[in-house]
């Protein structure tokens, strides 16, 4: 089993910056993938980020250009650098963990086997 924790949610104003973080813990996670998902109220939870173990790394359409996504195996820690962030990215954001995704799949996310209990993020205009 392993168990994810998140942190670095807060409020922050539009254009601002905010780095999140996932610890996971309980088990290896060097053959999975991580990813980020969002969910604001009223609104399914979508993609936003995912990284392998190789370093591969894949971005929803509405943030590539402004988020990062990297990992620290070593420390079993994924983070989520959001950079010019914007009012309609305030949500809960989750990190999750898959055993198993091929390509075409780690944008859904109920391919995810573990998620943490989210963290919120808040942007204000």
């Amino acid at each position: 089993q392993v168990q994810l924790v998140e942190s670095g949610g807060g409020l922050v104003q539009a254009g601002g910056s905010l780095r999140l973080s996932c610890t996971a813990s309980g088990r290896a996670f060097s053959s999975y993938v991580m990813g980020w998902f969002r969910q604001a109220p009223g609104k399914e939870r979508e993609f936003v980020a995912a990284i392998r173990y190789s370093g591969r790394s894949y971005y929803a359409e509405s943030v590539k250009g402004r988020f990062t996504i990297s990992s620290d195996n070593a420390k079993n820690l994924v983070y989520l650098q959001m950079y010019s962030l914007k009012p309609e990215d305030t949500a809960v954001y989750y990190c999750a963990a898959a055993s198993w995704v091929d390509d075409g799949a780690v944008i859904t996310s109920h391919r995810y086997d573990n998620w943490g209990q989210g963290t919120q993020v808040t942007v204000s205009s």
